[in-house]
């Protein structure tokens, strides 16, 4: 699956242009103010000499985090560095939209970070172009032990059997609800949770429901029209009708559940249009729900932090409802990955995935921003227990239906699953027709 480093090298020269046009040195990646955070334009690429044994070794780590999640991953990073003297992390934060096409580059040209972040949706494509190293000999010399982590999140990270991550979360797709708004349609039970049959028929009779007791100007279902949330929705509803995944097992070919994929498209629009639960042409579902006139809303865990911070807003949080056969999901994960680089430093690997472990075990400060940390061990931490909402929906770590490991997953998903899914929620194709277009797109992807 990995191309040779010199391959990296070659491909990564002709994306020079592209680099420039992101705009490193505009300073908009710019300092966090944490200790140890380096600008991105000037970041420290971890290319000293070797460490030897007993001296302090100093580890770059580029991240793509902003707001919350890039306060908290400074404030883990800061600990570490206090708990181990001897290991001293320098923070580097790029733009989220850059941060890819950087982290390739980079490495490419022998400049990459010692450490680095990847999303588990983009770990095949950065495995495919000799981007990221294998773990497991480095693992087990540090003594990472990989029966800790929440088996649907690693098995996520395993690619051709070999480790190249280390799990940090995963964030996957939630319902949030308005606690108020329920109460006033006599859906919320006395512990303050939905009162809701779990089934499909069940689904639409609770929106029904508070469609027909709440005012006119609440939206019983707040969510986007278009792009990532209804399709997140649609892959969860196929993903709980046992929809298979949408490429073959040997990532060659379309493998789409035609009659899974048709009926989860078919419950989704007709949402929109059928019972006319969800507004069309919502301009701001998040402020729709954030100002108290939504009932529910589906969206990932990072909203979490958004919904606590927001004044006067009673909600709730919970898996997403099992409208079908089984509980499932959609969702990612961040991971933790060490970079190929022109000279390996046994010094170095050992301290990264040594720290990235750390980051591992110490997630209740990680699941401040909503997501779900990937040791179950953390969920019995006390500072985890004393974040309100996340116990609500631990679970759903073990539900989240990832997809397999395509080198194409984002184009699939761009290319092809938006596209005619979008076209299905504006009523402009059947679901038929869009599942079709949506098949045979995948397959001209996969064929590129």
């Amino acid at each position: 699956m990995k191309k040779s480093y010199g391959m990296v090298l070659a491909l990564m020269l002709s994306l020079s242009l592209m680099l420039s046009a992101c705009g490193g040195n505009s300073g908009n990646t710019g300092n966090t103010g944490g200790t140890g955070t380096t600008n991105a334009g000037t970041a420290d690429q971890g290319n000293g000499s070797a460490s030897n044994d007993g001296e302090k070794v100093t580890l770059s780590f580029w991240t793509l985090f902003s707001g919350g999640d890039g306060d908290n991953m400074q404030a883990m990073i800061d600990a570490f560095n206090k708990e181990h003297p001897d290991i001293q992390v320098k923070n580097t934060k790029l733009e989220w939209g850059e941060y890819y096409t950087k982290l390739i580059t980079a490495v490419g040209n022998g400049n990459g970070p010692d450490v680095g972040i990847s999303h588990i949706s983009r770990l095949p494509d950065l495995i495919d172009q000799g981007v990221v190293s294998e773990l497991d000999d480095v693992a087990t010399e540090a003594g990472v032990d990989w029966t800790t982590f929440n088996q649907n999140i690693l098995d996520a990270s395993v690619v051709d059997g070999a480790h190249y991550a280390v799990p940090i979360d995963t964030h996957p797709f939630i319902m949030y609800y308005n606690k108020k708004l329920l109460k006033e349609a006599g859906l919320l039970d006395e512990e303050g949770k939905p009162i809701l049959e779990q089934s499909a028929d069940g689904f639409i009779a609770f929106l029904t429901t508070l469609k027909e007791k709440l005012p006119q100007k609440v939206t019983p279902f707040a969510l986007s029209n278009t792009n990532d949330d209804p399709f997140r929705l649609w892959w969860a509803l196929y993903s709980q009708l046992g929809g298979n995944d949408v490429v073959s097992d040997d990532l060659s070919s379309a493998q789409i559940d035609t009659d899974k994929a048709v009926q989860a498209a078919q419950y989704v629009q007709d949402l929109f249009h059928k019972h006319k639960v969800i507004k069309l042409n919502d301009p701001d579902f998040y402020k729709n729900f954030q100002s108290g006139t939504a009932a529910i809303m589906m969206t990932g865990v990072w909203a979490t932090g958004t919904w606590e911070s927001t004044e006067g807003l009673e909600f709730g949080a919970m898996p997403i409802p099992k409208v079908f056969d089984q509980e499932a999901t959609w969702g990612d994960s961040h991971t933790v990955i060490l970079p190929v680089t022109k000279k390996e430093d046994p010094a170095k690997r050992k301290a990264a995935i040594t720290f990235a472990n750390w980051l591992a075990d110490n997630g209740q400060v990680w699941a401040k921003a909503g997501h779900i940390p990937s040791k179950p061990s953390v969920f019995e931490k006390q500072e985890f227990k004393d974040l309100p909402y996340r116990s609500d929906y631990v679970s759903v770590a073990s539900t989240v239906k990832f997809s397999k490991p395509s080198t194409k997953n984002w184009q699939i998903r761009d290319l092809a699953m938006f596209k005619y899914l979008n076209e299905v929620w504006a009523n402009k194709l059947t679901p038929a027709d869009g599942i079709a277009k949506m098949s045979a797109e995948v397959q001209k992807v996969l064929s590129e």
